[in-house]
């Protein structure tokens, strides 16, 4: 009897091993950590401001092997100064992850910046389990600092019904053509 229930407890353990086997592992193949990374930005760009210089850049939609991601974890800001190499200023997480409606485009402002200085800008993404992307396309741009534009005030209420033009106007003017000989 007790070998009976020796061999019932043997095959029902087989047969489970076997139902179960089946299902564990791997269930795709494995991707290498390159196709794994987000696409590379290539559309970064520079723009000086009062506060300093707004980047702007869009977000990657696709892995490396073109894939869709969902899991975009956030960006690394790296700058450099003239020729010097790139550090790493800033972590700009993302935080839609999960929302109806994401972000399609990100800016930052470094309002580090200081006025006469070139610098050179990329942006790395990644993912939230830490992918790296390609460093994005440089921008660069020598910072000066836009002035406000002020528009000057009307000095009485007849100039500001009839406004003197604010930059002079060139006119140009042909010579009158020679005179044409008599008719014979």
């Amino acid at each position: 009897m007790k070998a009976r229930i020796n061999s019932t407890f043997f095959l029902v353990a087989l047969f489970l091993l076997a139902a179960i086997a089946p299902g564990c592992g791997v269930k795709s193949e494995p991707i290498p950590p390159e196709a794994a990374r987000p696409q590379q930005i290539l559309d970064l760009e520079a723009i000086p401001e009062r506060r300093g210089i707004q980047l702007s850049w869009s977000r990657p939609e696709q892995y490396a092997n073109g894939q869709s991601m969902h899991d975009l974890g956030g960006f690394t800001i790296m700058r450099a100064e003239g020729p010097d190499q790139y550090q790493p200023i800033v972590e700009v997480p993302i935080t839609d992850q999960g929302r109806f409606q994401v972000a399609s485009r990100f800016t930052y402002t470094d309002n580090t910046a200081v006025p006469n200085h070139y610098y050179r800008y990329e942006v790395v993404s990644h993912t939230s389990d830490g992918y790296k992307s390609l460093p994005s396309n440089e921008a660069s741009l020598q910072y000066i600092r836009p002035q406000p534009v002020i528009p000057p005030a009307p000095a009485s209420a007849a100039e500001s019904a009839n406004p003197a033009p604010s930059a002079p106007i060139a006119h140009l003017h042909a010579a009158p053509p020679p005179p044409l000989p008599p008719v014979p």
